[in-house]
C-alpha cells in the first residue's frame, strides 16, 4: 500500500483500513505464537502499513483543523 493511495481516501475510510490492518496484525501475531506462521516478514509489512495509515490520518486531521 502506497502513501499516495492513502492520501486520496477520506478519514473514515482510513480508519476502516486501520481497523482491518490491526485485526490482521493480531491474527498474524497469534499464528506466530502458535508456530503456524510460515512467513515472518508479513508482520513487519503490516506494521509498516499501520504506521503509514496512522501518519496519513494525522496529516489529514492537521489539515482539516486549519
Amino acid at each position: 500500500m502506497k502513501a499516495i493511495e492513502l492520501r486520496g481516501k477520506e478519514i473514515r475510510d482510513l480508519n476502516t483500513e486501520l481497523h482491518s490492518l490491526l485485526k490482521t496484525h493480531f491474527a498474524l501475531r497469534m499464528q506466530l505464537a502458535t508456530q503456524q506462521l510460515s512467513n515472518n516478514a508479513k508482520i513487519k509489512l503490516i506494521k509498516k502499513d499501520i504506521a503509514r495509515v496512522k501518519t496519513v490520518i494525522t496529516q489529514k486531521m492537521r489539515n482539516h483543523d486549519n
